[in-house]
C-alpha cells in the first residue's frame, strides 16, 4: 500500500475533506449535488464523492483505470456495471495517500477540461 508520511513520521491517508480541497484546487472547478453524491465538474462531471464522505469515483480513460487499478488495486477500483467500462473507477480515500489521488483527480480533470475545448 502506498503510503504517504508526515515529517513525525506517521502515515497520512486521506479524507473526504482532503478529496475536496483537492477538487476545488483545480482550474474551474465547482461542485453540486448529483444524486445521492457530490460532484465535481468543469463542463463535465469528473469525480464524484459518496454522500459518506469513504470513497469517490473519478472518471478516467479505460487505460489510466486499467494502470491504477493495477498499480494499486487496495485503492482504486473499476465500478462493476457499463459506467465502469467507460473509465468511471472508485478510489477508497482511507487507503489513498494525498500524491496518488491528487495525481488521479488531476488526471480526471485534465479530460474534462479537454472537453471544454471542444
Amino acid at each position: 500500500m502506498a503510503l504517504l508520511f508526515s515529517f513525525a513520521g506517521e502515515e497520512t491517508m486521506t479524507n473526504s475533506s482532503e478529496f475536496r480541497a483537492i477538487a476545488l484546487s483545480l482550474a474551474g472547478t465547482t461542485e453540486a449535488p448529483h444524486f445521492d453524491r457530490h460532484a465535481f465538474k468543469v463542463v463535465r462531471i469528473y469525480a464524484t464523492l459518496a454522500a459518506d464522505g469513504v470513497s469517490a469515483n473519478l472518471k478516467l480513460t479505460p487505460d489510466e483505470q486499467e494502470f491504477k487499478t493495477m498499480m494499486a488495486p487496495e485503492v482504486f477500483h473499476r465500478i462493476d456495471n457499463a459506467w465502469g467500462r467507460q473509465g468511471w473507477t472508485t478510489v477508497e480515500l482511507d487507503r489513498a495517500d494525498e500524491a496518488e489521488l491528487r495525481a488521479a483527480l488531476e488526471m480526471a480533470h485534465a479530460h474534462a477540461v479537454a472537453k471544454r475545448a471542444r
